[in-house]
């Protein structure tokens, strides 16, 4: 067998054990290649969760990293390119608009907060139902930011994703209570060790990717 012959078929080899073809034996390709390395999967949302994590440090930068992050993980389980340049890419062209959902989302944010403070403070009537309002309210604004981070292209902008946000949530109901168990994920993993937000985005990264491709019944 010439040398040439012997580097293709290692070169099949790896690709037939990787999921992402061409395969020995034409067995079918992997519908995601790239998270048949469960190890270098994990990896890779912890990687991402940190590069979240530094360019969402100012808070009104959350989506731009997030939705980054989320292309960033479609194209590394779709086995395609995911140098971590691509990532900082896609921040750049994410920070425009996305600095402007960001400081809707802390505003929406804090006057949600301040309202869930005013009724636990048995200052105004009702206070439980608005207490739950409020609770509610922080939950739609965690649903709608995570889906939009998850429709956002460079191609069609935030204009688009955030249009889409209730198409997304009226067609997967049930998507939209997993993105809002990711939230509270992600919120209750930061509140117990501040370092745990770092997989914790990660893995809503990953959830963002992970639930819209699901099986359903």
């Amino acid at each position: 067998m010439a040398t040439t012959t012997k580097r293709e078929y290692k070169a099949a080899v790896r690709a037939d054990r990787s999921g992402s073809g061409p395969t020995i034996d034409d067995t079918p390709v992997a519908r995601f290649p790239g998270a048949t390395a469960k190890f270098g999967l994990f990896g890779e949302v912890l990687m991402v969760g940190l590069l979240v994590a530094i360019a969402g440090i100012l808070v009104v930068t959350l989506p731009a990293a997030l939705a980054a992050g989320i292309r960033h993980l479609r194209r590394f389980i779709d086995a395609e390119a995911s140098p971590a340049r691509t990532y900082w890419h896609d921040v750049r062209a994410a920070l425009p608009g996305g600095l402007v959902v960001g400081a809707v989302g802390v505003i929406a944010v804090a006057i949600l907060a301040l309202d869930i403070d005013l009724a636990n403070s048995g200052f105004l009537p009702g206070g439980g139902a608005i207490a739950i309002l409020g609770w509610v309210g922080l939950g739609a604004v965690a649903v709608a930011l995570l889906a939009a981070a998850g429709a956002w292209t460079p191609e069609t902008g935030w204009r688009t994703a955030v249009r889409s946000v209730p198409a997304i949530v009226m067609g997967d109901v049930v998507g939209a209570l997993y993105l809002a168990a990711t939230a509270v994920f992600v919120c209750v993993a930061a509140w117990a060790l501040v370092p745990l937000v770092i997989p914790a985005l990660g893995c809503a990264a990953l959830a963002v990717v992970a639930i819209p491709a699901r099986r359903r019944r």
